[in-house]
Protein backbone atom coordinates (compact mmCIF):
# COMPACT_ATOMS: atom_id res chain seq x y z
CA UNK A 1 0.00 0.00 0.00
CA UNK A 2 1.54 3.09 -1.37
CA UNK A 3 2.12 6.10 1.84
CA UNK A 4 2.40 8.46 -0.86
CA UNK A 5 -0.54 11.89 -0.18
CA UNK A 6 -3.21 11.43 -2.76
CA UNK A 7 -4.41 14.57 -4.79
CA UNK A 8 -7.32 17.04 -3.23
CA UNK A 9 -8.39 16.49 -7.28
CA UNK A 10 -9.57 12.60 -6.82
CA UNK A 11 -12.21 13.72 -4.70
CA UNK A 12 -14.28 15.20 -7.97
CA UNK A 13 -12.40 15.31 -10.83
CA UNK A 14 -10.74 12.09 -11.05
CA UNK A 15 -11.41 8.38 -9.92
CA UNK A 16 -7.81 7.46 -10.85
CA UNK A 17 -4.88 9.39 -9.20
CA UNK A 18 -1.02 9.33 -8.98
CA UNK A 19 0.79 9.33 -5.75
CA UNK A 20 2.47 12.73 -5.81
CA UNK A 21 0.22 14.48 -8.08
CA UNK A 22 -0.53 18.21 -7.06
CA UNK A 23 -3.92 19.17 -5.76
CA UNK A 24 -6.02 21.38 -8.08
CA UNK A 25 -6.56 24.35 -5.38
CA UNK A 26 -2.52 24.09 -5.50
CA UNK A 27 -2.12 24.53 -9.41
CA UNK A 28 -5.08 27.54 -9.10
CA UNK A 29 -2.62 29.25 -6.67
CA UNK A 30 0.48 29.56 -9.00
CA UNK A 31 2.23 26.46 -7.04
CA UNK A 32 2.22 24.32 -10.71
CA UNK A 33 3.05 21.10 -11.77
CA UNK A 34 6.03 19.41 -10.04
CA UNK A 35 6.76 17.35 -13.32
CA UNK A 36 7.74 20.27 -15.28
CA UNK A 37 11.82 21.20 -14.58
CA UNK A 38 15.06 19.98 -15.82
CA UNK A 39 14.53 17.49 -18.92
CA UNK A 40 17.87 15.81 -18.37
CA UNK A 41 19.24 15.83 -14.73
CA UNK A 42 23.08 18.03 -14.38
CA UNK A 43 24.44 15.91 -11.80
CA UNK A 44 27.34 18.31 -11.60
CA UNK A 45 25.33 20.89 -10.23
CA UNK A 46 23.89 18.51 -7.79
CA UNK A 47 27.44 17.66 -6.84
CA UNK A 48 28.84 21.52 -6.42
CA UNK A 49 25.33 22.18 -4.06
CA UNK A 50 26.53 18.93 -2.22
CA UNK A 51 29.73 20.63 -1.19
CA UNK A 52 28.27 24.09 -0.15
CA UNK A 53 25.74 22.30 1.97
CA UNK A 54 27.89 20.31 3.59
CA UNK A 55 30.51 23.44 4.49
CA UNK A 56 27.42 24.96 5.96
CA UNK A 57 26.74 21.95 8.34
CA UNK A 58 30.47 21.90 9.00
CA UNK A 59 30.33 25.26 10.43
CA UNK A 60 27.73 24.36 12.08
CA UNK A 61 28.84 21.84 14.30
CA UNK A 62 33.27 23.06 14.15
CA UNK A 63 32.77 23.60 18.43
CA UNK A 64 30.31 20.53 19.12
CA UNK A 65 32.91 18.00 19.18
CA UNK A 66 35.52 19.81 21.07
CA UNK A 67 32.80 20.98 23.16
CA UNK A 68 34.77 21.17 26.29
CA UNK A 69 38.11 22.07 24.86
CA UNK A 70 36.61 25.17 22.98
CA UNK A 71 35.15 26.07 26.60
CA UNK A 72 38.99 26.10 28.18
CA UNK A 73 39.86 28.32 24.97
CA UNK A 74 37.78 31.01 25.43
CA UNK A 75 36.97 30.58 28.88
CA UNK A 76 33.70 30.45 28.59
CA UNK A 77 31.10 27.71 29.96
CA UNK A 78 30.13 24.10 27.76
CA UNK A 79 26.53 25.63 27.61
CA UNK A 80 27.95 29.24 26.17
CA UNK A 81 29.85 27.15 23.60
CA UNK A 82 27.09 25.29 22.74
CA UNK A 83 25.06 28.59 21.60
CA UNK A 84 28.24 28.52 19.05
CA UNK A 85 25.51 25.84 17.35
CA UNK A 86 22.16 27.01 18.55
CA UNK A 87 22.64 30.49 16.39
CA UNK A 88 22.07 27.79 13.30
CA UNK A 89 18.26 26.91 14.36
CA UNK A 90 17.73 29.92 15.93
CA UNK A 91 18.34 31.51 12.45
CA UNK A 92 16.56 29.10 10.29
CA UNK A 93 13.35 29.59 12.82
CA UNK A 94 13.70 33.26 11.41
CA UNK A 95 14.45 33.19 8.25
CA UNK A 96 13.30 29.67 6.96
CA UNK A 97 10.07 31.18 4.87
CA UNK A 98 11.99 34.69 3.60
CA UNK A 99 14.53 32.48 2.52
CA UNK A 100 11.93 29.85 0.55
CA UNK A 101 10.33 32.70 -0.62
CA UNK A 102 13.17 34.08 -2.63
CA UNK A 103 14.22 30.84 -3.92
CA UNK A 104 11.01 30.23 -5.28
CA UNK A 105 11.29 33.83 -7.27
CA UNK A 106 15.34 34.38 -7.60
CA UNK A 107 16.72 30.71 -7.18
CA UNK A 108 20.14 31.25 -8.58
CA UNK A 109 20.43 34.77 -6.50
CA UNK A 110 19.40 33.31 -3.07
CA UNK A 111 21.38 30.30 -3.64
CA UNK A 112 24.42 32.70 -4.31
CA UNK A 113 23.82 34.70 -1.68
CA UNK A 114 23.70 31.72 0.62
CA UNK A 115 26.97 30.66 -0.56
CA UNK A 116 28.61 33.52 -0.02
CA UNK A 117 27.32 34.13 3.50
CA UNK A 118 28.64 30.79 4.32
CA UNK A 119 32.13 31.47 3.10
CA UNK A 120 32.10 34.95 4.67
CA UNK A 121 31.02 33.32 7.95
CA UNK A 122 34.23 31.08 7.94
CA UNK A 123 36.60 33.40 7.16
CA UNK A 124 35.18 36.07 9.94
CA UNK A 125 35.81 33.99 12.83
CA UNK A 126 39.70 33.91 12.19
CA UNK A 127 39.37 37.77 12.28
CA UNK A 128 40.60 36.84 15.91
CA UNK A 129 40.86 34.31 18.29
CA UNK A 130 38.01 34.81 20.91
CA UNK A 131 34.80 33.99 21.68
CA UNK A 132 33.00 37.18 19.98
CA UNK A 133 34.35 36.53 16.34
CA UNK A 134 33.26 33.24 17.00
CA UNK A 135 29.71 33.91 17.57
CA UNK A 136 30.09 36.58 14.72
CA UNK A 137 31.21 34.26 12.13
CA UNK A 138 28.92 31.81 13.64
CA UNK A 139 26.26 33.77 13.10
CA UNK A 140 26.75 35.16 9.59
CA UNK A 141 26.68 31.17 8.50
CA UNK A 142 23.81 30.81 9.69
CA UNK A 143 22.13 33.36 8.07
CA UNK A 144 23.11 31.69 4.69
CA UNK A 145 22.15 28.75 5.99
CA UNK A 146 18.22 28.85 4.83
CA UNK A 147 19.33 30.04 1.50
CA UNK A 148 21.44 26.84 1.01
CA UNK A 149 19.46 23.95 2.49
CA UNK A 150 15.91 25.66 1.47
CA UNK A 151 17.07 24.93 -2.27
CA UNK A 152 17.29 21.51 -2.07
CA UNK A 153 13.94 20.25 -3.48
CA UNK A 154 13.98 23.26 -5.86
CA UNK A 155 17.80 22.10 -7.22
CA UNK A 156 15.81 18.89 -7.93
CA UNK A 157 13.51 20.96 -10.03
CA UNK A 158 15.43 22.45 -11.55
CA UNK A 159 18.50 20.52 -12.27
CA UNK A 160 17.27 16.64 -12.49
CA UNK A 161 14.81 14.83 -14.66
CA UNK A 162 11.29 13.73 -12.45
CA UNK A 163 12.47 10.26 -11.99
CA UNK A 164 16.09 11.24 -10.63
CA UNK A 165 14.51 13.75 -8.29
CA UNK A 166 14.27 11.45 -5.27
CA UNK A 167 17.34 9.89 -5.63
CA UNK A 168 18.67 13.43 -5.69
CA UNK A 169 17.12 14.77 -2.76
CA UNK A 170 18.78 11.79 -1.09
CA UNK A 171 22.13 12.64 -2.71
CA UNK A 172 22.08 16.21 -1.51
CA UNK A 173 21.08 15.15 2.07
CA UNK A 174 23.67 12.64 2.41
CA UNK A 175 26.38 15.08 1.21
CA UNK A 176 24.11 17.31 4.21
CA UNK A 177 25.18 15.20 6.68
CA UNK A 178 28.79 14.00 5.30
CA UNK A 179 29.33 17.95 6.02
CA UNK A 180 28.83 16.94 9.88
CA UNK A 181 30.75 13.90 9.58
CA UNK A 182 33.64 16.14 8.53
CA UNK A 183 32.93 18.66 11.37
CA UNK A 184 33.52 15.58 14.05
CA UNK A 185 36.33 14.37 12.11
CA UNK A 186 38.22 17.15 12.74
CA UNK A 187 37.18 17.43 16.34
CA UNK A 188 38.37 13.46 16.68
CA UNK A 189 41.60 14.37 14.44
CA UNK A 190 42.40 17.37 16.09
CA UNK A 191 41.97 17.15 19.71
CA UNK A 192 43.30 19.61 22.64
CA UNK A 193 42.81 23.11 23.73
CA UNK A 194 45.97 24.44 21.28
CA UNK A 195 44.38 23.15 18.61
CA UNK A 196 40.95 24.84 18.40
CA UNK A 197 41.94 27.55 16.22
CA UNK A 198 43.63 24.76 13.84
CA UNK A 199 40.02 23.24 13.95
CA UNK A 200 38.30 26.48 12.65
CA UNK A 201 40.61 27.51 10.32
CA UNK A 202 40.16 24.04 8.38
CA UNK A 203 36.60 24.25 8.46
CA UNK A 204 37.17 27.79 6.77
CA UNK A 205 39.31 26.79 3.85
CA UNK A 206 37.11 24.41 2.84
CA UNK A 207 33.86 26.82 3.45
CA UNK A 208 35.51 29.09 1.61
CA UNK A 209 36.16 26.44 -1.49
CA UNK A 210 33.06 24.82 -1.67
CA UNK A 211 31.04 28.95 -1.81
CA UNK A 212 33.67 29.33 -5.22
CA UNK A 213 32.61 25.56 -6.63
CA UNK A 214 29.13 26.45 -5.96
CA UNK A 215 28.73 29.89 -7.21
CA UNK A 216 30.53 29.19 -10.32
CA UNK A 217 28.67 25.82 -11.28
CA UNK A 218 25.14 27.84 -10.07
CA UNK A 219 26.33 30.92 -12.59
CA UNK A 220 27.46 28.86 -15.20
CA UNK A 221 24.43 26.39 -15.33
CA UNK A 222 20.65 27.63 -14.84
CA UNK A 223 18.00 25.62 -13.89
CA UNK A 224 15.59 25.07 -15.72
CA UNK A 225 12.53 27.39 -15.47
CA UNK A 226 13.00 28.70 -11.93
CA UNK A 227 14.39 32.06 -12.88
CA UNK A 228 11.25 33.09 -14.16
CA UNK A 229 9.64 35.34 -12.50
CA UNK A 230 6.88 35.64 -14.53
CA UNK A 231 6.17 31.89 -14.94
CA UNK A 232 6.14 31.71 -11.12
CA UNK A 233 4.34 33.12 -8.22
CA UNK A 234 5.72 32.94 -5.68
CA UNK A 235 5.55 35.57 -3.01
CA UNK A 236 4.20 34.91 0.63
CA UNK A 237 0.68 33.88 -1.34
CA UNK A 238 2.48 30.33 -1.57
CA UNK A 239 3.13 30.75 2.34
CA UNK A 240 -0.57 30.75 2.61
CA UNK A 241 -1.27 28.13 0.27
CA UNK A 242 1.68 25.54 1.08
CA UNK A 243 0.53 25.98 4.66
CA UNK A 244 -3.29 25.06 4.21
CA UNK A 245 -2.52 22.12 2.75
CA UNK A 246 -2.76 19.62 5.38
CA UNK A 247 -0.67 17.42 4.37
CA UNK A 248 2.32 19.53 3.97
CA UNK A 249 1.37 20.36 7.64
CA UNK A 250 1.41 17.08 9.15
CA UNK A 251 5.12 16.27 7.08
CA UNK A 252 5.82 19.63 9.48
CA UNK A 253 4.53 18.43 12.64
CA UNK A 254 6.60 14.91 11.70
CA UNK A 255 10.15 16.00 11.47
CA UNK A 256 9.65 18.42 14.11
CA UNK A 257 10.57 15.63 16.86
CA UNK A 258 13.04 13.58 15.30
CA UNK A 259 15.36 16.77 13.83
CA UNK A 260 15.15 18.09 17.00
CA UNK A 261 16.41 14.95 18.90
CA UNK A 262 19.30 14.59 16.18
CA UNK A 263 20.42 18.54 17.06
CA UNK A 264 20.25 17.91 20.53
CA UNK A 265 22.38 14.76 20.52
CA UNK A 266 24.87 16.35 17.73
CA UNK A 267 25.06 19.32 20.18
CA UNK A 268 25.58 17.56 23.70
CA UNK A 269 26.58 14.08 23.16
CA UNK A 270 30.35 15.10 24.24
CA UNK A 271 29.42 16.66 27.47
CA UNK A 272 26.63 14.02 28.10
CA UNK A 273 29.20 11.41 27.92
CA UNK A 274 32.51 12.82 29.13
CA UNK A 275 31.20 11.23 33.18
CA UNK A 276 30.59 7.74 31.79
CA UNK A 277 34.64 7.62 30.40
CA UNK A 278 34.09 9.44 26.97
CA UNK A 279 37.06 11.19 26.27
CA UNK A 280 36.66 14.19 23.79
CA UNK A 281 38.40 12.18 21.14
CA UNK A 282 36.34 9.38 21.68
CA UNK A 283 33.21 11.55 20.95
CA UNK A 284 34.46 12.74 18.29
CA UNK A 285 34.75 9.41 16.86
CA UNK A 286 31.31 8.29 18.07
CA UNK A 287 29.80 10.98 16.19
CA UNK A 288 31.95 10.90 13.18
CA UNK A 289 30.32 7.29 12.91
CA UNK A 290 26.76 8.42 13.57
CA UNK A 291 26.76 10.96 10.81
CA UNK A 292 28.64 8.06 8.38
CA UNK A 293 25.85 5.80 9.25
CA UNK A 294 23.20 8.45 8.67
CA UNK A 295 25.01 9.56 4.95
CA UNK A 296 24.71 5.43 4.29
CA UNK A 297 21.43 5.58 5.27
CA UNK A 298 20.38 8.46 3.37
CA UNK A 299 22.00 7.55 0.29
CA UNK A 300 19.78 3.84 0.71
CA UNK A 301 17.12 4.18 2.22
CA UNK A 302 14.98 7.25 0.96
CA UNK A 303 15.28 5.70 -2.56
CA UNK A 304 13.93 2.27 -1.03
CA UNK A 305 11.04 3.60 0.51
CA UNK A 306 10.20 5.67 -2.10
CA UNK A 307 10.37 3.19 -4.87
CA UNK A 308 8.03 0.54 -2.14
CA UNK A 309 6.02 3.58 -0.89
CA UNK A 310 7.41 2.65 2.71
CA UNK A 311 7.85 6.31 3.53
CA UNK A 312 5.96 5.78 6.98
CA UNK A 313 7.10 2.66 7.93
CA UNK A 314 11.05 4.02 7.35
CA UNK A 315 10.42 6.84 9.51
CA UNK A 316 8.74 4.93 11.99
CA UNK A 317 11.09 2.55 12.27
CA UNK A 318 14.14 5.21 12.59
CA UNK A 319 11.94 6.79 15.54
CA UNK A 320 11.39 3.60 17.81
CA UNK A 321 15.27 2.59 17.36
CA UNK A 322 16.29 6.12 18.38
CA UNK A 323 14.38 6.14 21.47
CA UNK A 324 15.15 2.52 22.64
CA UNK A 325 19.08 4.10 21.93
CA UNK A 326 18.43 6.77 24.17
CA UNK A 327 17.18 4.63 27.14
CA UNK A 328 20.42 2.56 26.46
CA UNK A 329 22.34 5.82 26.74
CA UNK A 330 20.67 6.43 29.84
CA UNK A 331 20.90 3.10 32.04
CA UNK A 332 24.35 1.81 30.67
CA UNK A 333 26.53 4.70 29.56
CA UNK A 334 29.83 3.64 28.19
CA UNK A 335 32.25 4.15 24.86
CA UNK A 336 30.82 0.74 23.48
CA UNK A 337 27.15 1.62 24.15
CA UNK A 338 28.01 5.08 22.67
CA UNK A 339 29.43 3.06 19.47
CA UNK A 340 26.59 1.19 18.82
CA UNK A 341 23.46 3.56 19.95
CA UNK A 342 24.47 6.69 17.79
CA UNK A 343 25.12 4.58 15.26
CA UNK A 344 22.13 2.97 15.04
CA UNK A 345 20.43 6.10 15.44
CA UNK A 346 22.12 7.64 12.52
CA UNK A 347 21.56 5.01 9.91
CA UNK A 348 17.56 4.80 10.32
CA UNK A 349 16.64 8.62 12.16
CA UNK A 350 18.44 10.65 9.46
CA UNK A 351 16.74 9.17 6.88
CA UNK A 352 13.81 10.76 7.45
CA UNK A 353 14.59 14.09 6.64
CA UNK A 354 15.30 13.32 3.12
CA UNK A 355 11.98 11.08 2.37
CA UNK A 356 9.91 14.23 4.36
CA UNK A 357 11.65 16.25 1.46
CA UNK A 358 10.80 13.95 -1.29
CA UNK A 359 7.32 13.95 -0.33
CA UNK A 360 7.15 17.84 -0.03
CA UNK A 361 8.54 18.05 -3.45
CA UNK A 362 5.73 15.97 -4.99
CA UNK A 363 2.88 17.70 -3.28
CA UNK A 364 4.31 21.95 -3.30
CA UNK A 365 4.53 22.04 -7.07
CA UNK A 366 6.31 25.76 -7.84
CA UNK A 367 6.52 26.47 -3.98
CA UNK A 368 8.92 23.86 -3.88
CA UNK A 369 11.33 25.98 -1.69
CA UNK A 370 9.19 27.51 0.16
CA UNK A 371 7.59 24.19 1.75
CA UNK A 372 10.99 23.02 1.64
CA UNK A 373 11.39 25.98 4.14
CA UNK A 374 8.72 24.91 5.89
CA UNK A 375 9.81 21.43 6.67
CA UNK A 376 13.14 22.64 7.78
CA UNK A 377 11.84 25.94 9.53
CA UNK A 378 9.93 23.05 11.65
CA UNK A 379 12.78 20.56 12.34
CA UNK A 380 15.26 23.03 13.10
CA UNK A 381 12.91 24.69 16.09
CA UNK A 382 12.05 21.53 17.38
CA UNK A 383 16.27 20.99 17.17
CA UNK A 384 16.32 24.75 18.87
CA UNK A 385 13.51 23.63 21.68
CA UNK A 386 14.91 20.01 22.10
CA UNK A 387 18.43 21.07 21.92
CA UNK A 388 17.52 23.64 25.24
CA UNK A 389 15.96 21.52 26.91
CA UNK A 390 19.36 18.60 26.88
CA UNK A 391 21.06 22.04 27.37
CA UNK A 392 19.61 22.39 30.60
CA UNK A 393 20.04 19.12 31.49
CA UNK A 394 23.68 18.50 30.33
CA UNK A 395 25.42 18.25 33.91
CA UNK A 396 22.69 15.02 34.64
CA UNK A 397 22.72 12.47 31.23
CA UNK A 398 21.06 10.06 32.34
CA UNK A 399 17.55 12.60 32.93
CA UNK A 400 18.90 14.16 29.56
CA UNK A 401 18.74 10.86 27.67
CA UNK A 402 15.44 9.09 28.72
CA UNK A 403 14.06 12.68 28.11
CA UNK A 404 15.08 12.34 24.91
CA UNK A 405 14.20 9.34 24.65
CA UNK A 406 10.76 10.21 25.56
CA UNK A 407 10.18 12.94 23.73
CA UNK A 408 10.99 10.97 20.26
CA UNK A 409 8.45 8.71 21.15
CA UNK A 410 5.95 11.17 20.21
CA UNK A 411 6.66 11.42 16.77
CA UNK A 412 4.72 7.84 16.47
CA UNK A 413 0.84 9.32 17.19
CA UNK A 414 1.89 11.73 13.99
CA UNK A 415 3.01 9.22 12.04
CA UNK A 416 -0.50 6.97 12.96
CA UNK A 417 -2.53 9.38 11.35
CA UNK A 418 -0.71 9.30 7.60
CA UNK A 419 -1.30 5.14 8.07
CA UNK A 420 -5.10 5.61 9.12
CA UNK A 421 -5.49 8.39 6.19
CA UNK A 422 -3.78 7.11 3.43
CA UNK A 423 -6.32 5.52 1.52
CA UNK A 424 -8.59 8.40 2.52
CA UNK A 425 -8.08 11.13 -0.22
CA UNK A 426 -11.03 13.13 1.11
CA UNK A 427 -9.05 13.75 4.73
CA UNK A 428 -5.31 14.21 2.86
Amino acid sequence: MSEHPAPETSRVESPTYRPGDVPAAQSASGLGDPATGAAESRWGVVAAYGLIAAATQLLWVTYAPITDDAAKHFGVSSTTIGWLAQVFPLFYVLLAIPAGVVLDRYFRGGLILGAVLTGLGGLLRLVSDDFTWALIGQSVAAVGEPFILNAITGLSVGYLASQDRANGIATASAATFAGLAVGFLLGALLPGVDRVQTVVLVSALIAVAAALVATFAVLRRPPAGLDSVAARSGGFAAVRVAWRDRYLRRLCAVVFIPFGTFIALATYAQPLLEPAGVSVSTAGVVLLLNVVAGVVGCAVLPVWADRRGREVSVIAIGVVVTAVACVLLAVAPGVVTAYVALSAIGLVLLPALPIVLSLTEKRAGEAESTAAGLIWMSGTLGGFLIATVAGVLVNQPTAAFLVLGVITLGTLPLLSWFHRHVDDPAVL
